[in-house]
C-alpha cells in the first residue's frame, strides 16, 4: 500500500516537473534569441561577450545538484554502506574528460552562433538553425549508425530545400546598415554552428554508450554543469584575447537603450539561454528528447512572429516557404520517430536513443 502511495507520488511528481520544464523550454528557446539581437541591434558589438553570458549562469545548477543530493540520501536505503557510497558527483572520470571537450566545443558553437545572430534576423537565423536536424542525421549515421528511414530522409530534403531558397533570395533581407558581405558571413557561420551542434549531440550519445553509465536526472545536471563550465572556460578565453572585458564599460555608455539597460539585457541574456539549457535537458530525462523535439519545432513559427512584431523584419514569400517545409520536415522525422518508438514498444527491440534537441550546448 505504501509502495503504491510512493509510486504514485513518484509519477505524479514528474509530471509537475515536465510541465515545469516545458515551459521553461519554450520560453528559453523563444526568447533566447530574441534578446540576444537586441542586444546587437542597439549597438552591442561584443561577440565573445554574447558567447559568454550564454553559459556564464551555470552555478546555478548546483542548486537542483543539491536537492538531488539530498533527495537521494533521504530516500536511500537506511543501509550505512549505502549511505557511505553515496556521492555528491557521480560522473565516471572517462565521462568527464569526454563532456568536458564536449563543452569547449560548445564555447565554439556559441561564437558561431552569436555571429549568425549579430548580422542576420531573427526569422533567418532560426530557420537556418532548423537545419541542425539534417546534421544530426548524417552524424547518427557516421557516429552511432543510426539507420536512415523514408521520414528521416524527407525531412532531411525538405530543410535542405528550405535553406537553398533562403540561400538564394537573400537581397530583400538584408537588414539596414549592414553590407551583403557581413551578411553571407553570417549565413554561413549560422550553418556551420548547426553543423557542429549536429555533429556534438551524436557523440554525446557515443560517450555514454562507450561508457556505459546508467543516466539518471542527478547525472545529466552534472553534465550540464561540466559542458556549460568548459563552454564559459573556452569563452572566457576568448574576451581576454580580444579584450573585450575592457570595452564593456565603453559600449555601456553608447547603447543606444542606455548605460542601465544595457547591463539588464546582459543579465537577461544570461538567465534566459540558462532557463533554455534546464528547461531542454528537464524535457529529455522527464519526458523524451521527442517530446524537445517537439516543442522547439513548435515555437519556431512564434519566434518569427515575435521578430516581425518587435523588431518589424520583413517575412517574405521565400521565408514563408521556408517555414512551412521546416516544419514539414521536423513533422516528418517525428512522426518516424514516433512510428520507430511504438515498433519498438510493441517489438521489444532494444531502442536507440536519438537526441534530437540541443539540450547543452548552444541552439
Amino acid at each position: 500500500m505504501v509502495d503504491g502511495r510512493e509510486a504514485e507520488q513518484n509519477k505524479t511528481m514528474k509530471r509537475i516537473l515536465l510541465i515545469i520544464n516545458c515551459i521553461m523550454l519554450a520560453i528559453g528557446f523563444s526568447c533566447g534569441p530574441l534578446v540576444t539581437r537586441l542586444y546587437f541591434l542597439h549597438g552591442g558589438n561584443l561577440i565573445w561577450l554574447s558567447c559568454f553570458l550564454q553559459t556564464a549562469t551555470f552555478p546555478i545548477i548546483l542548486l537542483p545538484l543539491s536537492i538531488s543530493y539530498f533527495y537521494r540520501s533521504r530516500n536511500r536505503n537506511r543501509n550505512l554502506s549505502e549511505r557511505i557510497n553515496l556521492k555528491i558527483f557521480s560522473i565516471k572520470p572517462p565521462l568527464f574528460v569526454a563532456f568536458a571537450m564536449i563543452g569547449m566545443f560548445s564555447g565554439l558553437n556559441s561564437y558561431l552562433y552569436s555571429t549568425g545572430v549579430a548580422t542576420l534576423p531573427v526569422s533567418t537565423s532560426t530557420l537556418v538553425m532548423a537545419t541542425q536536424l539534417v546534421f544530426i542525421a548524417i552524424f547518427s549515421f557516421i557516429l552511432v549508425r543510426q539507420k536512415f528511414t523514408a521520414y528521416s530522409v524527407n525531412a532531411i530534403v525538405l530543410l535542405s530545400i528550405g535553406l537553398g531558397i533562403m540561400g538564394l533570395h537573400t537581397r530583400g533581407d538584408l537588414p539596414e546598415h549592414e553590407s551583403p558581405k557581413q551578411y553571407v558571413l553570417g549565413f554561413v557561420m549560422t550553418i556551420v554552428c548547426a553543423a557542429v551542434g549536429g555533429f556534438i549531440f551524436p557523440m554525446m550519445e557515443l560517450m555514454f554508450r562507450k561508457n556505459n553509465q546508467a543516466i539518471t536526472y542527478s547525472l545529466m545536471l552534472e553534465i550540464q554543469f561540466i559542458v556549460c563550465f568548459f563552454a564559459t572556460l573556452a569563452c572566457t578565453f576568448g574576451i581576454i584575447i580580444s579584450n573585450d572585458f575592457k570595452a564593456i564599460p565603453v559600449e555601456a555608455r553608447d547603447f543606444e537603450l542606455g548605460e542601465a539597460n544595457y547591463y539588464v539585457v546582459l543579465v537577461v541574456i544570461s538567465i534566459v539561454w540558462q532557463i533554455y539549457y534546464m528547461g531542454s535537458m528537464g524535457v529529455t530525462i522527464c519526458g523524451s528528447s521527442l517530446l524537445s523535439g517537439i516543442i522547439t519545432a513548435m515555437m519556431m513559427p512564434i519566434i518569427e512572429i515575435l521578430a516581425i512584431i518587435f523588431y518589424k523584419e520583413n517575412f517574405q514569400v521565400e521565408k514563408g516557404v521556408s517555414l512551412v517545409l521546416s516544419l514539414w520536415g521536423f513533422g516528418s522525422y517525428f512522426y518516424g520517430e514516433f512510428k520507430q518508438a511504438k515498433l519498438v514498444k510493441r517489438t521489444h527491440i532494444p531502442e536507440i536513443e536519438h537526441p534530437l534537441n540541443p539540450s547543452f550546448p548552444s541552439p
